[in-house]
């Protein structure tokens, strides 16, 4: 049997059972379907279908179509696909495919532009462009309080991965949006377990500079803070110097400062979220397990790991602490034990924070996370979240606003 390719492209007005109606007509002459796609953009519809069908029907099915496609209303074209040409686009299936996430308060034509002038770069081919977030509003006073996000599906294999991961970091700060670049494998679609810091992550503070203050000393406990997150110091240096200096200090403030935590923007709809979808969550910190412990009961996470602060018998607190430090080393090993205890593999961990000593739990888990970073921690990290709420993370993992509002 002689047959013919045949690539057919339906534009126009979308409506119910349009797509139904004209594979009808291919079902009719027995075509088989190569390959389809569809999307509708604003009630527009957009079809291609590549079939095969004996080269005596194709006459009949083009003429069929014509027909049917202007009783519809809609526009249609039609290009004959060599064996040849069929056969390249086949071997390119077998290419690379990556996901491409853009997110921030808004995402701008100059946005999309840089991104598309990146990947072409690389020499890669944009497959789809899928929009994650709901509607934008057309009122300017709403803006703020939404989130816009896009996603590529990218294929192709680039030129040099690590220029690439560089260059989208460079935009993400020049042009204030975040862009995630992940290999499309089958981890991504499947993460499991979720690890945290916790100051200056889940909550927008350093607990450890809550207790100084209670304490009156800080100002000294803060400047030592900062130099750790900036990775100037050693964190169990600094450790230990803080912990020292709140030496004295009455145990029930912890209650107090707990109670008044601010959280960060979007913990709660993340949490709900993994947690309907069925993920482990754990929270990696090098600040106090007093407040990881409040955190878990309030959001339900499964684990905490932090450190243990020392109390005489008075109640006071002795300026020591009990245990090892869970440090930037610690919260790798930590990392790497959850997911044998889960029984997953490393590539399916997500490990999210903002300081130095996360730097080993960003680069161990299959997906590491910067969030709000130090510049440090940022332009070492591969996935960086600035511009939005903690919730952001969604979807970086694939997830739409229609599947989880």
């Amino acid at each position: 049997m002689n047959s013919e390719l045949i690539l057919v492209n339906i534009t126009g007005a979308d409506r119910i059972g349009l797509t139904a109606e004209l594979m009808e007509i291919l079902a009719k002459y027995d075509a088989s379907v190569l390959d389809i796609g569809q999307a509708d953009i604003h009630h527009n519809l957009a079809l291609g279908i590549l079939f095969k069908t004996d080269n005596k029907k194709s006459g009949d099915i083009i003429k069929e179509l014509l027909f049917k496609t202007n009783a519809l209303k809609v526009q249609v074209s039609f290009s004959v696909i060599s064996e040849e040409e069929y056969n390249d686009w086949v071997s390119r299936q077998g290419k690379g495919r990556y996901i491409i996430t853009i997110l921030g308060p808004q995402i701008t034509a100059k946005q999309i532009s840089a991104a598309a002038k990146v990947i072409a770069e690389q020499g890669m081919n944009i497959d789809t462009i899928t929009r994650l977030t709901g509607r934008i509003p057309l009122d300017e006073s709403e803006k703020p309080k939404t989130k816009a996000c896009i996603e590529f599906t990218v294929r192709g294999t680039p030129r040099n991965i690590e220029e690439m991961q560089s260059n989208f970091m460079a935009l993400s700060s020049k042009l204030n949006y975040d862009i995630s670049l992940q290999e499309d494998t089958i981890y991504r679609r499947s993460r499991r377990l979720i690890c945290f810091d916790m100051d200056s992550t889940l909550i927008k503070t350093e607990v450890i500079d809550e207790l100084a203050e209670k304490a009156g000393v800080g100002d000294e406990v803060r400047a030592i803070t900062e130099s750790a997150m900036r990775g100037e110091i050693d964190f169990t240096e600094s450790f230990t110097k803080r912990v020292a200096l709140l030496k004295g200090l009455d145990v029930s403030v912890m209650k107090e400062i707990a109670e008044n935590l601010p959280i960060t923007d979007g913990l709660e709809r993340l949490m709900e979220v993994l947690k309907r979808s069925g993920y482990k969550t754990a929270i990696l910190s090098g600040g106090f397990s007093y407040f990881g412990n409040y955190l878990k009961q309030k959001y339900n996470f499964d684990y905490v790991y932090a450190n243990e602060l020392e109390v005489d018998s008075e109640g006071k607190l002795t300026g020591k602490y009990l245990g090892d430090i869970v440090d930037g080393k610690r919260k790798k090993e930590l990392l790497r034990l959850l997911a044998q205890v889960e029984n997953i593999n490393i590539a399916q961990t997500i490990a999210v924070g903002d300081g130095a000593n996360d730097l080993p739990m960003l680069s161990e888990a299959g997906l590491g996370i910067a969030f709000h970073a130090k510049p440090k921690v940022k332009a070492e990290a591969s996935q960086s979240i600035s511009t939005t709420g903690i919730d952001g993370i969604l979807y970086f993992l694939g997830f739409k606003d229609s599947y989880i509002s």
